[in-house]
């Protein structure tokens, strides 16, 4: 099937405050440089549903749920609130759509999954990817786990085995716990070692429903080429996922401002085209991502990659007066190179495959073994 995009003008103009790594616009950005490429048939754009307080309770408390829409109300967080639910602080501010922008993002993958289940193919919602999300609390800047929601419909559908492959910089925290005693979903996260939550080492397995594969700062594109063919890949063969959900923030970039790795696009669109066509059905998601000029170009090569198209060389005067509007006030922002926005095709940067990555590797396939499926519900 062709592949879809789902996406909502929600995001445009919603940030989490002026001094927030979600300050930046992500999802505009990347609509308007796909745009400006001629990349949004109107065929393949659906507008994104937005989830309803009874779809979210599948895995959300609806005590949060509902403090979460009252803060967005109310403009305000009361203090029971910001210490039961974690809203209003720990960097997850009450925003002006702090409940319709995490509750369309979780409809744009329920739809996503819903549709896969019935009649396979391909989705993309940028919005997604919100990982942190615990059942009653937000957390790492995301107050809905979509991921979880989109995995929990497929399993509603009776679809087995499910696997859930994470490379944003911070370790799938929120989707690793909810799957813990399922066997029918096993969630793999390749993620910087050490970064915020801390979680996520190699040993941890979660009775083997889990695979971690923190790696060092510094990880370059032949390191995740190696992932890729030494871990990703042959977990996939063994798996034989009735489909996947690929969680791409774009945070492992080597230019975004809240990690260390070294990433260029070219290796993030490298695991897009290998997952993408190896099961009926597939979803991809956003995730991370805090530079605006790397997040937009990383996510439109994406969804070219996800179509076949061809990635121009130099970019049209349109998409790349899209980028010159762009700004980011950190350090990162105040002097941007050039091909920031006249390409969208980083320079690779390949490297060594460092002993320590092998070693973590090596360390992670030797403690998978394939979980034994429980009956579809």
């Amino acid at each position: 099937m062709t592949p879809l995009l789902v996406t909502s003008e929600v995001y445009r103009g919603s940030t989490y405050g002026p001094k927030h790594p979600l300050a930046i616009p992500r999802v505009p950005a990347m609509l308007d440089l796909c745009a400006a490429l001629g990349w949004l048939p109107e065929a393949q754009v659906v507008e994104s549903p937005r989830a309803t307080a009874a779809e979210l309770a599948r895995f959300h408390d609806p005590a949060y749920i509902a403090a979460l829409a009252r803060a967005e109300a109310d403009q305000h967080a009361d203090a029971e609130t910001r210490a039961r639910f974690r809203i209003g602080v720990d960097g997850n501010p009450v925003f002006r759509e702090v409940f319709r922008r995490p509750a369309t993002a979780a409809g744009g993958t329920l739809f996503a999954a819903r549709l896969t289940a019935a009649e396979g193919g391909v989705v993309y919602n940028p919005g997604g990817g919100t990982h942190h999300g615990m059942p009653a609390r937000a957390s790492g800047f995301c107050y809905v786990n979509d991921p979880v929601l989109g995995l929990l419909a497929w399993r509603d559908r009776g679809l087995a085995p499910l696997l859930y492959v994470d490379i944003d910089a911070h370790h799938g925290d929120g989707v690793e716990e909810a799957f813990a005693d399922d066997p029918a979903v096993f969630t793999l996260s390749v993620h910087e070692r050490g970064l915020w939550p801390r979680t996520g080492d190699v040993e941890e397995t979660r009775g083997g429903g889990a695979m971690n594969i923190p790696v060092p700062a510094g990880f370059n594109d032949s390191e995740l080429r190696f992932v890729l063919e030494r871990a990703i890949l042959p977990v996939i063969e063994a798996l034989r996922p009735a489909a996947i959900m690929l969680q791409g923030g774009a945070d492992a970039l080597a230019e975004d401002p809240l990690a260390d790795l070294a990433l260029s696009n070219n290796a993030h669109w490298m695991v897009v085209a290998a997952l993408a066509r190896l099961v009926p059905r597939f979803i991809l998601l956003g995730g991370g991502g805090y530079n605006p000029w790397s997040v937009a170009r990383c996510w439109s090569g994406a969804w070219a990659t996800l179509n076949g198209w061809e990635i121009p060389d130099r970019l049209p005067e349109k998409a790349e007066a899209v980028l010159r509007r762009l700004t980011l006030s950190r350090a990162a922002g105040r002097n941007p190179p050039e091909h920031w926005f006249t390409t969208l095709r980083d320079p690779p940067r390949e490297g060594t495959v460092r002993a320590e990555v092998r070693a973590t590797v090596a360390r992670a396939m030797a403690l998978f073994q394939p979980p034994v499926l429980s009956a579809p519900p």
